[in-house]
This record gives C-alpha cells, sequence and structure tokens, in this order.
C-alpha cells in the first residue's frame, strides 16, 4: 500500500508518496507557490496538481494533506473565495490582534484559546477584514485554513483538525471545540465553520475513491512526521525559528510568548517563534565576507563565550520577546577579542540562545524537555550542531533532511487507512 503527503507551504507544494508500512519514500514531487502575502487560493490547487503530474499520485490508497497555519480562506454561500486568502506572513491584522487583546484582555484569550492574539492568527484577520472590507465581509458565509480549502477541493466537504484550528484564534483546548462567541465578537456576527474531526478521522474520498485524511497544519505535521513524544522539544532553525513539544495537557500563557496549539495525534503542541534564526547566520558571513562553511570554522576556533564578545540577534526585530523595532547588538568589545572567530562564535552563540529562550518560555509552562531535536537548514551547520548542547543544556539529537511536514501528513494517511498509527523509523545523528 501506497500513501501520500502533501505538504502545502508559504512557498511551495511538496509531495511524497510512500510505503504505508515502513515510511519508505518511493517518489516526490513539487510545484512553487506565487509570492506574496495574499493569494488566491486556486493557486494552491493548481500547485498541486503541478506537483502530482506524471501519476505520481496513480497507486495510491490514501493522502493526507498539511497546510501552513492561520491564513484565511473566506467563502461565500456557495463555496467560492470572496478574496484572495490572507497568510500567515500578513501583518496588516496587526492593529486588529492588538485591539482584540485589549477588549477582552490577555488572559482571557489564553484561557479561552490556549494563545494571545497575533497578526498572523485568523481571528485578527477576520476583524481586519470586518473593518476594512466590509461589504466582503458580507458576503462571507464560512472560513476556512488552507489545508481544508485544499481538502475541500478534492472531497467536497469542509472540515478541519483540532492542531490547525488550535491557530485560528477561536478554538477551545479546554473543551475541544469551537468558541463561537469569540469568533462572533472578533468578526460581528456568526459564521459557518467547518466540522472538527479526530486524529485518524477520515475527511472523505477524492472523485477517483482515493481516501483523505483530516489533514493538519504544517506544525503539527512537522511534529507526527518526526514522531515526537512527551519530553521531546523540536528546535527548527529556517528564515525564523520555532520551538515546540508535545504535552498532554493544554497550555495557557497569558504573556503570548507561548502559542497553545493542539497537535494532530490527540495531544497538545505549544509553539515558540523568534523571527531570527538562520539568517543571522549568512548576515554574519556576508559581514565577514565568507562562506557558511569559513563561518563554521571560524565559530569553532574561537574559545566558548567567544572572549567576552555577545551578540543580541534582534537584526530583524524580534517576536519572543515581543520587541518588533529591537536591533541587533554587539557587546562586551575589546581589541583583544575583534577578531573574526570571535564574531563568527558570537552569532552562532546569541542565534541559539535566541532560540533558547523558546525552550526557557516552554519550561515556564511545564513542558518537559528532555532532548532537542535539530532541523531546519541551520541544523546542517558544523557549528550550530557542536555548539547548541552547551547552550540548550539537554542532549541534542539531529535526525536526517527530510521533508518532515509531508512525511507528518503521510503517516497520518497510513493511519486513517489502516486505523493504526504507523511506527517509521529514521536514522538520527
Amino acid at each position: 500500500m501506497h500513501v501520500a503527503g502533501i505538504d502545502s507551504s508559504t512557498q511551495s507544494t511538496k509531495v511524497v508518496v510512500c510505503d504505508a508500512t515502513t515510511g519508505a519514500i518511493v517518489r516526490e514531487g513539487r510545484a512553487p507557490h506565487p509570492d506574496g502575502t495574499e493569494v488566491a487560493p486556486a493557486k494552491w490547487r493548481d500547485a498541486l496538481h503541478e506537483a502530482t503530474r506524471n501519476g505520481l499520485l496513480d497507486d495510491v490508497d490514501s493522502i493526507g494533506i498539511a497546510g501552513q497555519q492561520h491564513g484565511l480562506v473566506a467563502l461565500d454561500a456557495h463555496g467560492i473565495p470572496v478574496r484572495d486568502a490572507l497568510l500567515w506572513n500578513d501583518t496588516r491584522s496587526a492593529q486588529a490582534a492588538a485591539d482584540l487583546v485589549d477588549e477582552l484582555g490577555a488572559a482571557t484569550w489564553a484561557r479561552r484559546t490556549g494563545s494571545v492574539p497575533l497578526a498572523s492568527f485568523t481571528v485578527a484577520k477576520l476583524r481586519w477584514v470586518a473593518r476594512h472590507e466590509p461589504e466582503l465581509a458580507q458576503r462571507i458565509r464560512t472560513v476556512l485554513l488552507p489545508h481544508d480549502w485544499l481538502g475541500y477541493q478534492l472531497t467536497n466537504r469542509m472540515a478541519t483538525d483540532r492542531g490547525d484550528a488550535s491557530g485560528t484564534g477561536y478554538w477551545s483546548p479546554q473543551h475541544d471545540r469551537w468558541d463561537s462567541d469569540l469568533l462572533a465578537h472578533a468578526f460581528g456576527r456568526a459564521i459557518q465553520l467547518p466540522t472538527l474531526l479526530g486524529p485518524q478521522e477520515p475527511l472523505g474520498r477524492t472523485a477517483d475513491d482515493v481516501l483523505v485524511s483530516a489533514g493538519t497544519g504544517d506544525n503539527m505535521a512537522a511534529a507526527l512526521g518526526l514522531g515526537i513524544g512527551v519530553g521531546d522539544v523540536v528546535v527548527s532553525i529556517g528564515t525564523s525559528g520555532t520551538v515546540f513539544g508535545a504535552t498532554d495537557k493544554p497550555t495557557a500563557d497569558p504573556t503570548g510568548a507561548v502559542a497553545g496549539f493542539a497537535d494532530a495525534t490527540g495531544r497538545f503542541l505549544p509553539l515558540v517563534c523568534t523571527l531570527n534564526a538562520a539568517r543571522v547566520l549568512t548576515a554574519t558571513a556576508a559581514m565577514l565576507a565568507v562562506d557558511l562553511s569559513e563561518l563554521d570554522r571560524l565559530a569553532l576556533s574561537a574559545p566558548p563565550g567567544a572572549e567576552g564578545l555577545a551578540l543580541l540577534p534582534y537584526l530583524d526585530g524580534e517576536r519572543t520577546p515581543n520587541l518588533p523595532d529591537a536591533t541587533g547588538t554587539l557587546s562586551g568589545m575589546t581589541r583583544g577579542n575583534m577578531t573574526p572567530a570571535n564574531v563568527a562564535r558570537a552569532a552562532v552563540e546569541g542565534m541559539l540562545r535566541g532560540l533558547d529562550a523558546g525552550l526557557d518560555a516552554l519550561r515556564d509552562n511545564g513542558v518537559p524537555i528532555s532532548r532537542v531535536l535539530l532541523i531546519g537548514g541551520g541544523a546542517r551547520s558544523l557549528a550550530v550542531r557542536e555548539i547548541a548542547p552547551m547552550i540548550f543544556g539537554v542532549p541534542v539529537t539531529v535526525p536526517p533532511p527530510a521533508e518532515y511536514v509531508a512525511l507528518g501528513a503521510a503517516r497520518q494517511a497510513a493511519w486513517a487507512l489502516t486505523g493504526e498509527l504507523p511506527t517509521w523509523h529514521a536514522r538520527a545523528e
């Protein structure tokens, strides 16, 4: 039996076809998405068709879909989008998020949804549309997330899972259901919401009679693809950094540092996001006029602590802590320590300390941390691999590079197909 996992991310659609029993990848496909922070949902469908051309799905028995979180897909009474989808990285809803927090209080939002609204959250985007596009808002009858919309295209059914639902800002982790009152407060009236599916509950079948699983958000799928358990925390070093772990109980952080998401298995997935991650390394390499491999060599040639040189790496502002207008600072400079090696070391240590602040935020919210799984483009750095255990203070495992979001979607597809969540083993360093 073969299963397919679809990762419909901000930048592209990636598809992996796997053996349902072992998880071994049989073949893959991909296609790009348009740039920008708002996209016509039909472009995702077109990208999926492009990524699966030439019979990629011909012998597939089940499909799972993972999608970028938070995106607003607003549909009219006929199921047609009333406007382009607003993506998670569209920041025009920042003031709307701040207004919602002021109106009800951060503690209320954290208690009722597990999270405090940010510009990225669907609830803030709904408020923005209601205030700035009232004529379009009047036409909205239901709201889907990106993965829900693709599932709707394949099965003609509007449904979602608790993992992706937990990123909307109007799902209750305590009651495992929509908080329709919060949505009505934000939008000004009630609207229809997709059915909530259980972790292994199928969404439906395609016109070709292929099973489609519930699907989930991208971070939830990555956790499923990595097979994390309680005590495992994933640190993903990409353009931004994410730090998330599995727990049996929901979190509710009124500071807003920790988003109290659900996972794709029935547990919870508290998550911290930082703005400054791998780009700290690329910016430092550019400043020193070296490539990334030479940056690694320089950093590992310097002593821990870089002889007192320290980089506060808020080069793009920061989200954790919430300092959007902050800038970076290189401090502790002396004539003796201002060497390329120490600057490289300070950059690696500074970036990792920013991610370590995310680990501390999880600990403060009762999340157990026994090991870190290091993934993302930044995990390829030899300096990052060697220095991370010193900064994090726990064992660090580096899984092999893979499309873990797509693999997680495929694993969910196998679960829906067979009724059992398969164990797929991967080598790790």
